[in-house]
């Protein structure tokens, strides 16, 4: 069996316990109405059973698939870093892609399970010394894709939600124009809404090309889109 092929019995394991605490998730109770029928549309998902099917360990890793498959932006031999990485499917699609002489560092303020290949640094690297572990682990090599898939905690008010999300951008954008080679890109989750089109006038401005793209994966409803910034 090739090593991309093979699935580490702690994913397995991952895929089970998340299947098993949704199943009971939907029995309990003291849970409304719309979040077990939120959680019933989780588990009947095709992406959500694909990814347990493929050892993936969230339906997101679909979407950095899609695009990828289109554009090609991440390639074998790459430095590519992945902010916001938890709990790892992005960091598991984009392993494969760069291959054994690739790198691939994660980061994330929340823990992540270990992944082959995979340099995973916890903590917030606006602090001084994660931005630094990250920049050791790259080496001196050149950064070629930067990865956000990175979200806020959903209260369900775009007021408060919305502000939060265009942060996460700003902070994923500040990061990249800092570590990007040229020619370099930023793949970034974004809402649309309040903020964004300022946000992608200033992109313009900063970057040599700006495209975005809604994956099939992403859901029809959900406003996020993702852009595809080069350097």
């Amino acid at each position: 069996m090739s090593k991309n092929l093979r699935k580490p019995l702690h994913d397995f394991h991952f895929i089970f316990y998340q299947k098993t605490v949704m199943a009971t998730r939907i029995t309990n109770k003291k849970l409304s109405k719309s979040s077990r029928a939120w959680m019933q549309e989780h588990l009947d998902d095709h992406y959500v059973k694909l990814a347990q099917k493929d050892g993936y360990r969230a339906r997101a890793a679909y979407k950095l698939l899609e695009i990828n498959d289109k554009l090609k932006l991440i390639r074998p031999g790459m430095t590519v870093v992945d902010l916001g990485s938890a709990p790892g499917s992005w960091s598991q699609v984009a392993a494969k892609l760069v291959g054994d002489n690739g790198t691939l560092i994660a980061s994330d303020i929340l823990p992540m399970d270990y992944l082959d290949n995979v340099t995973f640094i916890q903590g917030d690297f606006r602090e001084q010394d994660v931005f630094d572990n990250i920049m050791a682990a790259v080496a001196g090599r050149p950064v070629d894709v930067v990865l956000s898939d990175m979200a806020p905690n959903t209260s369900g008010f775009a007021a408060v939600d919305q502000p939060r999300m265009m942060y996460l951008c700003e902070l994923a954008v500040d990061f990249a124009l800092q570590t990007l080679t040229d020619g370099g890109t930023l793949i970034m989750k974004v809402f649309q809404g309040e903020g964004s089109d300022e946000l992608r006038k200033t992109m313009q401005g900063q970057f040599s090309k700006l495209r975005s793209i809604k994956p099939a994966a992403s859901r029809a409803r959900s406003k996020e889109m993702y852009w595809l910034a080069t350097k």
